[in-house]
């Protein structure tokens, strides 16, 4: 036995072996003869001077060597395999796979992106809508947006302007309650997201920044904001619309935001990538797009009056 690595020809075949426990299976993964693979484990053996498998008459099974190698075998081809794809992406330009969460990419990043495939046609841009975690150093994400307070330690990471939240209605629901006071009597919609992505952030808070006190009781709840935004199109009641996520309905009249008081969270959106990778062609362009189209719509805001939640939550 000796402390030289055996080839690594040797241990995929035994990885795939051992995935399989099947000779067989594992020769046709590895597109090789059984014979060729046999060999190969043969040879692994041979170099670590002890039986890896036990071959009965139709089937294998581990012998305690063999088990004690699989996990360490599959875990390193895994690494590799990562490693390999990390590397490759470093040398391709024109492919950019962005992560980010169903609400803002059905009420904003979708209906833009029209714009930044006309003005990058060079770039393939693959998104994938969801508030899975992932690791930028594994798979193949090359792009975060993620809402939260965080740290995000270890990444390139460039903030967006604050989240704040203010009422939104249909025209026509706002000709029934046209003040704040009005609300009270008002269908509310609850986005019971908030609670965890920005806490405090709610009715109570924003009836409390408009100065009314006004404690709301039962409304309509979702889970998803943007589907209380739609219900807001829809006009069953008045919703609590994030920034982002309403800029699209209000500016295309779908809903108004005529209260002009707005309540500020402590989390914002952030632009996540790894910092060697910040000035990878594509991974430029798309931030700059991102960061421009934000201060496009930036001016609606102007005539608010935005309240932080800490002013009304003081710690």
């Amino acid at each position: 036995m000796t402390d030289r690595l055996p080839p690594l020809t040797a241990l995929r075949a035994f990885d795939a072996a051992a995935r399989h426990m099947s000779f067989a299976k594992a020769a046709e993964e590895l597109n090789v003869t059984p014979a060729a693979l046999s060999f190969q484990i043969k040879s692994l053996e041979e170099h670590l001077g002890q039986p890896l498998f036990r071959r009965l008459n139709r089937a294998v099974e581990l012998t305690e060597a063999g088990e004690t190698l699989a996990p360490g075998a599959a875990e390193g081809f895994r690494t590799l395999g990562q490693a390999w794809q990390s590397t490759r992406r470093l040398l391709d330009e024109t492919t950019l796979t962005v992560t980010a969460g169903p609400a803002l990419t059905a009420k904003w990043l979708a209906p833009r992106l029209f714009e930044f495939a006309r003005s990058h046609p060079e770039i393939e841009l693959r998104l994938s809508a969801s508030l899975k975690v992932v690791d930028l150093r594994r798979g193949d994400v090359d792009v975060a947006i993620r809402f939260g307070v965080s740290d995000d330690a270890g990444l390139a990471s460039y903030g967006t302007r604050p989240d704040w939240l203010t009422p939104v209605m249909t025209p026509e629901l706002h000709e029934r309650f046209p003040t704040p006071e009005s609300l009270q009597g008002a269908p509310l919609i609850f986005d019971d997201s908030l609670s965890k992505v920005a806490p405090g952030c709610d009715w109570p808070a924003w009836f409390q920044a408009a100065g009314t006190g006004f404690t709301p009781g039962s409304g309509t709840h979702f889970s998803a904001p943007d589907h209380a935004i739609d219900a807001a199109c829809a006009g069953l009641g008045v919703a609590l619309g994030r920034r982002p996520l309403i800029i699209k309905d209000v500016r295309e009249g779908r809903l108004v935001a005529p209260f002009k008081i707005a309540i500020q969270s402590e989390a914002r959106f952030r632009f996540l990538c790894l910092p060697e990778a910040k000035d990878r062609p594509q991974i430029a362009a798309f931030r700059d797009w991102y960061f421009a189209e934000i201060e496009k719509t930036a001016h609606m805001w102007d005539d608010f009056k935005i309240i932080p939640i800490q002013d009304l939550h003081p710690r």
